[in-house]
């Protein structure tokens, strides 16, 4: 029988040049030339990211034209076009000078990016060869490239180089040959181990490894609801299942029926009301947040589960909805877990005196309340994922996920496996900035490998990413402060609310930092500190970069500024008379590793002082400008017994693999392994490319920890030396010369040596003990090395519209002595751009509203200032390897309240509860002018 007309799928062929070959395409002439690209030609070096245009991983060349391959329909691509993509631009041993750029000038993090801001350059280059770096900024912005990583600024120098390349002005030169003999690549700019295969777009991440799956694989959707608080009165999937290709829709039913608990451990200690174990991995019973999920459809193909998923039919019971921890403490409250009160845990800091009492002695002081807001992550690699069976009946998870062991132990008891049957291995990952430390879609990609027992491969949709991905935990923060009549700051008192949505897994450790450092740079001696954490049902949070601080540092360095403003000082020289100094300590007592606040206010007095002319001298009528600084600190390994583990194994050419899960997500983790090793076996004399890494896969590497609070090139960076240093003692002759490798295997000795290191300081009395928790008044020695900053930001406020943009940021950094000054650099300028950022426009408060990049304020390259200036004050630590501390967490502790201190410096506004947009700046100079 004949199908009617209207029946028939058509299909049309198109022939186009790519690469410089010819390709005969048959497709749907809706289909996008970025489906047709990956999905039927397998050239994944152009990347799928938002799918709606907004970020500009997939730009190509057409007809010399750079366009977005996500939402260029085939219909309107031109027969026998003339397409470029990144794999046809160069290759890891023949790169094209834009990627050669790339690499010698730093300009890449996660990688994610980089192929769509190589071709977008390439584009631009083709027209110009002589671009001014504005003009190179304007293309980038109107080709829409994103970066979260990189701060744009190298980027730009990239772009620049290639020009210079192309011009004939400068020559390609090998990055091996950067050293001399006998150097460390310590201490110097040589590249990623990863940087030529991201450039080229053969670094394949977790979308381009899910296209490498076994035909059997399934395609999971997720089945989300959006609202905010309801119970589920009921759930039917019977439509779904009969849907073509649906092979299983799973629910909760499933998970209990594998005898999994459905609930994900939240990590809690015991003064945490409640059990820790609120968060369903499948909800059945009630929806506790916007884009909660209750089921997974796994199906034959992407499209048949996403078909699906509107088959499910969700009866609800819609509850009243606490969107903000002003509500949620109200004593007449809606319960949002039943039994459980809203605030569920509570910490405190007590040193000194009565900080009240202390205060109404003091002839300045100053009380206020701040509020940082919840930011969104906004990383341009959507959470994807897949899970299997492999070959020793052992359930495989390959995600993005930062601290793999953990997510193991995590969801074990929630899926109905022992820990030691999950696998857990990270994928390349598109950046996290510590999202990733939480359970996304891990534990529902293995309910689905059980229940279907095929392998099941799950990419968020960006929409589903950015409403469901855990974001930074909000913060409302009262401060009082006071000052003597010499302006000393002598006590703090201070309270927070921490509004941690539905899930108060991680919280504790959150809630805690912000008496830990409220305060802390000030060497202040009477303190006093409560902070709670509270449930929402807005957005469950997680780890962000400098996770706790830039809440802190909201409130103390405002109101150190306001403050310093009632004594009658400058602020930046009332941060100098006040920075902590040898023989005082941070509010839990113990004494910083390093004091350098003090010269770092004499580095930048200078810089401080021609800031402020420029902006006396600059100012006008409508166009006000205004300088801020502020202090920042954060801590380099996990609080208390932190500990790591490194294997190091020789090889038969003589180099070495190393063994870790330093897991890596764009923070340069493969250079800050091959520089720790190289430094280490420098007897030796191994070539950096010999230094190999296996890392990342729990059941082949040892427990390193996790890659967040900066702790890895410490902790991870201890165990590679102290496994390197085994590895040397066994291959040592008695002359002090080395055995070969076959030298080893005929004297019979061993070839693989562990390595481990847990964190360490000094008391009081200068004896080495082990880190530990602070006790029940905030006491203790958490933290065995800091990282310091010192803040100045410039900004012009156009006074009629509250508009603000930051003209310059300067950052004087104190990390220990550095590994490689191109990823310390690149974390640096990134750092800065996410503060311009969080300081300005990002925001996540209603999920209905912020479901994509610019709803959430996403910074693109003409938000962020292309001035930026670091200086790096490079003070050994005692505990870090060659002297080493961190150093990713830094350039986020307090940016934003350094742009903060310099709106009110512009313009008279004093933003207290961020961001400052442009709405809010005007309504408050329109107060003040009242």
């Amino acid at each position: 029988m004949l199908l009617s007309e209207g029946s028939k799928k058509t299909y049309k062929s198109y022939l186009l040049n790519i690469n410089s070959r010819q390709y005969r395409v048959v497709c749907d002439a809706n289909d996008t030339l970025l489906d047709i690209i990956r999905g039927q030609l397998k050239l994944t070096g152009t990347k799928r990211g938002c799918d709606c245009g907004q970020c500009g991983v997939c730009n190509v060349i057409v007809n010399g034209k750079v366009v977005r391959a996500c939402i260029t329909r085939m219909k309107n691509v031109p027969e026998h076009a003339e397409i470029l993509t990144v794999e046809g631009l160069g290759t890891p041993d023949n790169l094209h000078a834009v990627q050669w750029a790339f690499i010698a000038n730093n300009a890449i993090q996660c990688g994610f990016c980089t192929p769509g801001f190589i071709m977008s350059a390439k584009g631009l280059l083709d027209k110009t060869l002589s671009p001014s770096r504005e003009e190179v900024r304007q293309w980038f912005q109107q080709h829409w490239n994103a970066c979260r990583c990189t701060g744009y600024k190298q980027i730009v120098d990239a772009v620049m180089d290639a020009a210079a390349v192309l011009r004939g002005e400068k020559e390609m030169y090998e990055f091996s040959a950067m050293l001399k003999p006998g150097e460390y690549i310590w201490g110097t700019n040589y590249p990623r181990p990863s940087d030529k295969y991201k450039v080229t777009g053969t670094w394949d991440f977790g979308d381009d490894a899910g296209m490498q799956l076994p035909k059997d694989t399934l395609y999971a959707a997720l089945v989300h609801v959006d609202v905010n608080h309801a119970n589920i009165l009921n759930l039917d999937i019977t439509e779904a299942e009969k849907m073509p290709g649906v092979v299983k829709v799973v629910t909760a039913k499933d998970i209990y029926a594998a005898g999994g608990t459905n609930k994900l451990f939240g990590a809690q200690p015991p003064q945490v009301k409640g059990d820790g174990w609120e968060r369903p991995i499948l909800c059945d019973k009630k929806i506790f947040m916007w884009g909660d999920v209750v089921a997974v459809v796994c199906a034959e193909s992407y499209e048949e589960a996403e078909a699906a998923v509107p088959k499910v039919k969700v009866d609800l019971e819609e509850l009243p909805a606490v969107m903000n921890v002003e509500e949620a403490i109200k004593p007449d409250c809606i319960e949002i877990h039943p039994g459980v009160p809203n605030i569920y845990f509570e910490t405190h800091v007590k040193k000194g005196a009565d900080a009240g009492e202390i205060m109404e002695q003091m002839p300045y002081s100053i009380e206020d309340v701040f509020y940082l807001q919840r930011q969104p992550h906004l990383v341009l690699e959507n959470d994807v994922g897949f899970g299997y069976w492999d070959e020793d009946g052992n359930l495989a998870i390959q995600s993005k996920h930062i601290w793999i062991y953990k997510a193991a132990a995590f969801m074990a008891r929630g899926i109905g496996l022992q820990p030691s049957k999950i696998r857990i291995i990270q994928n390349k990952a598109g950046a996290s900035f510590g999202y990733k430390l939480g359970i996304t879609n891990e534990a529902m990609i293995a309910a689905a490998v059980i229940a279907t027992g095929r392998p099941v491969f799950c990419r968020y949709d960006t929409r589903h990413h950015v409403t469901y991905t855990p974001k930074r935990a909000p913060a409302l923060m009262r401060v009082a402060m006071a000052a003597d009549a010499n302006g000393r700051i002598t006590a703090i008192d201070h309270t927070s609310w921490v509004d941690h949505g539905p899930y108060s897994e991680f919280s504790p450790g959150l809630v805690s930092k912000l008496p830990h450092y409220m305060g802390s740079l000030y060497g202040i001696s009477n303190v006093r500190g409560t902070a709670y954490g509270v449930y929402t049902n807005q957005k469950w949070n997680t780890a962000f970069r400098a996770w706790g601080a830039p809440q802190v540092h909201t409130a103390q360095e405002i109101a150190v500024d306001m403050l310093a403003e009632r004594v009658g000082m400058d602020p930046l020289e009332f941060r100098y008379i006040n920075a902590i100094r040898p023989g005082q300590t941070f509010p839990f007592g113990q004494s910083p590793d390093v004091f350098p606040l003090a010269e770092m206010v004499d580095i930048l007095r200078p810089k401080y002082r021609a800031a402020i002319e420029r902006a006396k001298s600059g100012s006008s009528e409508k166009i006000k400008k205004g300088v801020g600084v502020a202090f920042g600190v954060y801590n380099s390994n996990s609080a208390g017994p932190d500990k790591a583990y490194n294997n190091i194994e020789l090889l038969p050419d003589g180099g070495v693999m190393l063994y870790n899960t330093w897991e890596e997500h764009g923070q340069g983790a493969d250079i800050g392994m091959v520089g720790t090793a190289h430094r280490a076996l420098a007897p030796l004399g191994i070539a950096p490319e010999k230094i190999r890494l296996f890392i990342n896969d729990t059941f082949r590497c040892p427990d390193s920890g996790p890659a967040a609070a900066s702790r890895c090139q410490v902790m991870v960076g201890h165990a590679i030396v102290d496994s390197c240093n085994k590895l040397l003692d066994a291959m040592r002759r008695e002359d002090g010369s080395f055995r070969s490798y076959d030298e080893m295997v005929e004297e019979g000795l061993p070839l693989l040596y562990s390595g481990s290191y847990g964190c360490v300081t000094k008391n009081e009395k200068g004896e080495i003990v082990p880190c530990v928790h602070t006790d029940a008044n905030g006491q203790g020695m958490p933290y065995a090395c800091y990282m310091y900053g010192l803040f100045m930001a410039e900004v012009d406020v156009d006074v009629s519209t509250g508009k603000t943009w930051v003209s310059k940021m300067t950052l004087i950094d104190d990390v220990g002595v550095i590994n490689n000054y191109g990823v310390v650099d690149g974390q640096m300028y990134g750092g800065l751009a996410q503060g311009i950022g969080l300081a300005l426009q990002e925001d996540f408060e209603d999920p209905a509203k912020y479901n994509n990049l610019i709803t959430c304020g996403f910074p693109y390259i003409k938000d962020i200032t292309d001035d930026m200036e670091l200086i790096h004050m490079e003070t050994p630590r005692e505990f870090g390897p060659y002297g080493a501390s961190g150093a990713g967490e830094l350039p986020l502790t307090s940016p934003h309240a350094a742009i903060a201190n310099a709106i009110y410096n512009a313009c008279g506004a004093r933003v207290t509860r961020l961001p400052a947009t442009k709405e809010k700046v005007l309504a408050l100079l329109k107060e003040k002018h009242r």
